[in-house]
């Protein structure tokens, strides 16, 4: 059976209205958006819970995509990989019809091969309302269909994150700082930062970088804004440190938290100017 299910963060995909804001689209409702799960026997189950907040009845679809945490982009549908764990899902029902102000549940199955290898297995399971708004521009229509997502991990075995701060840039274009970090543990690990810039003894700003997925055997790219208000200089250029403790918690509602301190150095370098230089008149 699922033992812990939890929100940690709305994950809405689809198609919007950014250039027809005209649109009226039809609102679903989704919990939990994430569900952590370790195998019995090869198998496990889960309930999601479908609501529309709206007065009209609407008809709704679920259907399962593999997905990556992409170190620039973040959440990413991919096709496949051996992470997967989209074959050995199935749905009771795979459509169903929510009434306004109503909830329904869909039962999530998984059974696995006993040969399936220890690790960690995940898909995303959409959940996409089946009425389309058509909007008509001339002789043009556009459909668009709203879906959100419940993430789901299958773990096989003794399996955990284990999350580093691997190095810091400094990028003098968009004046900001990426930090990198590192996941080489066996599970993804939602990861938060407690920071602080320092040049020699001096504290320049601090700040809290909220929990971020780092994917198995993959890094993850953190942007530290500075300067993040109107009154902060630019970095001048010099030697600076970055300095605090990256934590997270596994399984994420227990109480079992790491915490890891980490200092790095970086250089802020000095910006090149080219400057036109006029040959000299060498005319009679």
């Amino acid at each position: 059976m699922i033992k812990k299910q939890h929100f940690i963060q709305a994950l809405t995909l689809g198609l919007f209205p950014l250039l027809l804001p005209n649109i009226a689209q039809a609102q679903v409702g989704l919990s939990p958006l994430i569900i952590e799960s370790k195998l019995d026997k090869g198998k496990a189950e889960g309930v999601i819970t479908v609501s529309n907040p709206e007065k009209e009845t609407f008809r709704a679809r679920v259907y399962p995509e593999l997905f990556i945490y992409d170190p620039e982009l973040g959440f990413k549908t991919i096709p496949s990989d051996q992470s997967s764990i989209v074959p050995y899902l199935q749905f009771s029902p795979r459509e169903l019809e929510v009434p306004g102000n109503k909830e329904r549940k869909v039962r999530v199955i998984i059974r696995t091969p006993p040969s399936l290898p220890d690790g960690e297995y995940r898909a995303v399971i959409f959940t996409e309302n089946l009425k389309q708004s058509d909007i008509k521009q001339g002789q043009l229509a556009t459909a668009v269909v709203a879906r959100i997502g419940t993430v789901v991990f299958i773990r096989k075995g003794n399996v955990s994150p284990k999350l580093t701060v691997d190095s810091i840039k400094y990028n003098s274009q968009k004046k900001s700082l990426e930090l990198i970090v590192k996941n080489s543990g066996t599970a993804t690990g939602y990861g938060a930062i407690n920071w602080k810039l320092k040049q020699g003894s001096q504290e320049i700003t601090n700040g809290v970088f909220p929990k971020v997925s780092t994917s198995v055997n993959s890094q993850r790219n953190m942007m530290l804004q500075y300067p993040n208000k109107a009154d902060q200089p630019s970095l001048k250029p010099g030697k600076y440190q970055l300095t605090g403790e990256l934590s997270w918690k596994y399984p994420e509602l227990s109480e079992n938290k790491n915490t890891v301190p980490f200092t790095v150095d970086f250089d802020v370098p000095v910006e090149l100017k080219f400057i036109e230089q006029k040959a000299p008149n060498t005319g009679k």
